[in-house]
């Protein structure tokens, strides 16, 4: 089970989540994929929370 979630409508695109973690937050073939298995919990709860539209969320 996923614990990011991402919402599209709320996303304005700033590129914190793809510049802070590119391992984790990529955009493939026009598509935004999480990994979250290509980091820590810690290092994706950081850039989550650096998320300035709050369309990343962790959940606990």
């Amino acid at each position: 089970m996923s614990r990011v979630t991402w919402d599209a409508e709320v996303c304005t695109h700033a590129g914190k989540c793809v510049a802070g973690l590119p391992q984790v937050f990529k955009i493939e073939d026009g598509s935004f994929v999480i990994n979250e298995q290509a980091a820590s919990e810690e290092e994706i709860k950081r850039v989550a929370a650096q998320c300035p539209s709050g369309a990343l969320r962790y959940q606990e």
